[in-house]
C-alpha cells in the first residue's frame, strides 16, 4: 500500500477510536498508561456526570429530563479530556507535526462544547430546550471554526515574520 495512504489511515484510525472511546488509540498505539488513563478518566467523568444517561435521555428527546439528571460539576470537564484524547491520539499517529498550530480547532472546540455545556440548562432552539448533549454539538462546529480563524491568523503572523527577518 502506498505509504502516504498508509500514514493517513493511522491518523483516521486513531481519531476515530478516539472519539468512540478516549484512551482506545493510545492503546491502539502502544501507550497503554496513558490510553489506562484516559479509558479511567472517561469512565469517571462520564459516570459521575451522568452521561450515558444524558445521552439515552437527549435521543429520546427527553430533555428536561436530560438536564435535571445532568451533574454539570463533572460534565463539564467531559469536552476537554475527550478532545484532548483525540488530539493526543492523532500527534502519536503522525498527525499535526508538519502543520504548525494544528492543535487549534480541537482545542477551541474542547472550549465552546464546554461552553454550551454550561449555556444547556437554559439554551433553547425554536423554543425547545436542547439540553447538555445537544448544546455541545451545537457549539462545536463554533469552536472548531474560530480555532481554524486563529491557526490562519497565527501562520500569518509568523509567516510575515519570517519572511521580514531574512
Amino acid at each position: 500500500m502506498d505509504e502516504n495512504i498508509e500514514r493517513k489511515s493511522k491518523k483516521l484510525e486513531a481519531i476515530l477510536w478516539s472519539a468512540a472511546l478516549p484512551g482506545f488509540a493510545q492503546l491502539l498505539n502502544k501507550r497503554y498508561v496513558k490510553g489506562l488513563l484516559l479509558v479511567g478518566l472517561e469512565f469517571v467523568v462520564n459516570v459521575l456526570g451522568n452521561f450515558n444517561t444524558i445521552i439515552l435521555l437527549s435521543w429520546n428527546f427527553k430533555i428536561e429530563e436530560a438536564i435535571s439528571q445532568t451533574n454539570y460539576q463533572w460534565l463539564m470537564f467531559y469536552p476537554c479530556l475527550y478532545f484532548f484524547a483525540m488530539w493526543d491520539a492523532y500527534k502519536d499517529a503522525g498527525g499535526g507535526r508538519d502543520k504548525p498550530f494544528a492543535y487549534l480547532p480541537l482545542v477551541f472546540s474542547a472550549y465552546f462544547v464546554t461552553i454550551g455545556v454550561f449555556y444547556s440548562p437554559k439554551l433553547s432552539l425554536f423554543g425547545h430546550l436542547i439540553g447538555p448533549m445537544w448544546s455541545g454539538f451545537l457549539f462545536l462546529p463554533i469552536g472548531l471554526a474560530i480555532g481554524a480563524i486563529i491557526r490562519t491568523i497565527l501562520l500569518k503572523i509568523y509567516t510575515k515574520q519570517t519572511t521580514h527577518t531574512h
